[in-house]
């Protein structure tokens, strides 16, 4: 008996120091995770609060139209219409030289300075200060050549307290898809304000298929941008052609599935 109690005492320890093991780790993550918000909401309002952006085209403003005709009341003929914004670079580049550009999202918080490090993992969990952070950063691919690839790709993690790119999931829901006026993405980096017109938006299991940056040629660039188009969860009423340039958005939904943005280049101007 002593040794059968022996043992249920043993046992027993052993789930008290694994479940407070457990305890303890969930305690130390969660920690973690309101440290590492809170750092990066702080450096979101520095950010904002410090940089010069503003609303114009210039003359070298260029509009992109579609080589087929598109109707009257499409609403791209209301997007080209729009300012493009000009972000001033000077106080971003004295905090990091990696900085590239600046993205704004319409119906989402994304209103943030993107960087790009020399691989695709840095900016995971190193905040734009680049000081240690879990909740990252926006990033640009490492392989894309500014906003001139004929697929620009932009990363972040999708954060349950809406930063980074954790309104991204806005994009689903009804007030984001019945207000068109959101289907417009800005950016400006150092050399070319830009406006983009969203064509796809959808959810789809970790994959790279879409992540591709240069093609072999027009007829390949055309197919890989009819599938993204196929894919969309909803019907913009727009196409990718041949000629196109196309940016990508893409973050975490959950741990299996990926949320996607796609637009095109409609409007344009160099700096």
């Amino acid at each position: 008996m002593k040794l059968r109690k022996k043992w249920q005492d043993v046992i027993f320890l052993s789930f008290v120091v694994l479940f407070g093991g457990i305890l303890i780790y969930a305690v130390v993550n969660i920690g973690e995770w309101f440290v590492n918000s809170k750092d990066t909401l702080e450096e979101i309002e520095k950010i904002q609060e410090n940089v010069l952006i503003e609303e114009q085209d210039n003359t070298e403003t260029e509009i992109i139209e579609p080589q087929e005709e598109i109707l009257e009341d499409n609403p791209y003929w209301d997007y080209v219409k729009m300012n493009l914004i000009n972000v001033d670079f000077t106080e971003l580049k004295d905090v990091n030289t990696d900085v590239v550009g600046w993205i704004e999202v319409k119906g989402t918080n994304i209103n943030y300075p993107f960087v790009q490090g020399k691989d695709n993992e840095y900016y995971l969990s190193h905040s734009f200060n680049k000081s240690y952070n879990k909740a990252g950063w926006v990033f640009l691919d490492y392989r894309n050549q500014g906003t001139d690839n004929k697929n620009t790709i932009i990363y972040a993690h999708g954060r349950n307290d809406k930063t980074m790119f954790g309104s991204l999931k806005n994009i689903f829901s009804n007030g984001w898809l019945k207000n068109k006026d959101n289907y417009v993405v800005r950016i400006s980096t150092e050399t070319e304000n830009s406006l983009w017109q969203v064509f796809s938006v959808y959810k789809i299991p970790t994959t790279s298929d879409y992540l591709q940056v240069d093609f072999i040629n027009d007829d390949e660039f055309w197919k890989f941008g009819k599938r993204l188009k196929d894919r969309s969860a909803f019907d913009f009423g727009t196409v990718v052609e041949k000629t196109d340039r196309i940016l990508t958005l893409s973050t975490c939904y959950n741990n299996s599935e990926k949320v996607v943005l796609h637009a095109k280049l409609i409007k344009r101007s160099t700096k």
